[in-house]
């Protein structure tokens, strides 16, 4: 059974359709998967063992281009015995229609009648996760999902991450550190730069590095966080932010022997490597969302008017994230962290 997947467009997404892929393969063992998604998410498929083949897709977010979208399908006619569509629009379920593959999976979503074959009608009572969404579409409709949960994990060539620290001149003589500051959706869900230079200072003066990541629109937060450090503690903060590819960026990640992460893709990421991660949470909620892994803790205020979505402050005070201090990340850590033999 050869089965096409229609990937998300976000690398959090992305790194949740891991579920879906280990559903698959439980259920049917001999399929082969490939997934059909932006070139961006290449480095996060290839280390996914369920994924056979990423294949490339050109057009960018909302991108309708029916021409490319006909050449595409032509070149998949005939390979796939099912297709699931992920993202809910109607553009995302073209290729697929076009090309052929005699069952079209997907929810409702966009009004995609005759493109799906095999249509459901999301209960978003009955799945309030995004992964339940996911793993809801390996199934027959109304199929109860089998429990425990997989969770994904991405897999680590030793080699393309030996040469990943070889070129920014990184050495794994003292635990590490990553703090992932950015959120591409919106200011709301950024932390203080000040906390995260709080929380680095923390760490670096009790013996640690500190390797900042995320885009290149992250860079300058990055610099921030450094420049406030005092100068004998700065040189151990390393800002890696738009400086490594995303492969790069993930085979890094997995050598942090902790990470705190806004919610953000990084933060999937890391959680998907299996790394001890303190997750903060405003204006956006892990109920929805979470961070899959037995090793994390979420750490979030709680307050009134959050969780509102809103890409920045309706209030323009942002509280959920300023009045969120230091101290709680710094106390999750330490759950999170093995203590020292002896240590009571």
């Amino acid at each position: 059974m050869n089965i096409l997947i229609i990937g998300p467009s976000w690398v959090g997404d992305m790194v949740m359709a891991q579920t879906l892929f280990a559903c698959l393969k439980a259920r049917h063992p001999d399929c082969t998967i490939d997934v059909l998604a932006p070139d961006w998410s290449r480095p996060i498929l290839e280390r996914m063992p369920q994924v056979r083949e990423p294949l490339s897709f050109p057009l960018g977010h909302g991108v309708l281009d029916l021409a490319t979208r006909r050449r595409i399908a032509q070149e998949l006619r005939g390979r796939y015995d099912q297709a699931i569509v992920l993202p809910n629009s109607l553009k995302s379920a073209l290729v697929p229609f076009l090309a052929g593959i005699p069952r079209r999976t997907g929810w409702r979503g966009e009004m995609r009648f005759g493109l799906l074959n095999d249509i459901r009608k999301l209960d978003k009572a009955r799945y309030p996760l995004m992964i339940e969404r996911f793993m809801a579409l390996a199934f027959e409709a109304d199929a109860g999902l089998p429990k425990p949960y997989p969770k994904p994990a991405l897999q680590i060539d030793p080699a393309a991450r030996a040469a990943a620290l070889a070129r920014f001149g990184l050495a794994l003589d003292r635990p590490v550190l990553a703090l992932c500051p950015g959120a591409e959706f919106g200011e709301s869900k950024r932390w203080p730069t000040s906390h995260f230079a709080e929380v680095a200072e923390a760490r670096i003066r009790a013996g640690w590095q500190v390797w900042l990541f995320g885009s290149k629109n992250d860079r300058d937060v990055g610099e921030e966080i450094r420049g406030l450090l005092i100068p004998g503690l700065r040189e151990e903060a390393f800002n890696l932010a738009g400086e490594t590819s995303l492969a790069e960026a993930i085979d890094l990640l997995s050598c942090a022997d902790a990470a705190v992460s806004n919610d953000s893709g990084l933060m999937h990421v890391a959680a998907a490597l299996g790394r001890p991660l303190v997750a903060v949470y405003g204006s956006t909620s892990p109920d929805f969302t979470p961070p899959l892994s037995d090793q994390v803790e979420v750490v979030r205020l709680g307050l009134e008017c959050s969780p509102c979505f809103d890409r920045t402050c309706r209030f323009g005070h942002n509280n959920c994230m300023r009045e969120l201090h230091a101290p709680l990340v710094d106390e999750a850590l330490d759950r999170l962290l093995p203590r020292p033999v002896g240590v009571e």
